[in-house]
């Protein structure tokens, strides 16, 4: 639950960002939010839940 939650404030600050620097105009920004919101309720949504854990795991575990 934490890595989610901190994943989400980290793209919504990246978003912020694009949206504020001109990288991403309004239109295209909510249509990306859109996508989000509604692949989240799809079958899809357990397997990108898997990979992205995945994913942190390995970051975690590595060791500089």
């Amino acid at each position: 639950m934490a890595i989610s939650l901190s994943v989400v404030v980290l793209l919504a600050i990246i978003l912020v960002v694009l949206i504020r620097g001109g990288s991403l105009k309004g239109g295209p920004a909510v249509v990306a939010v859109l996508f989000g919101f509604f692949l989240a309720s799809t079958n899809m949504a357990p397997a990108v839940n898997r990979t992205l854990n995945s994913i942190a795991d390995t970051i975690s575990n590595i060791t500089f």
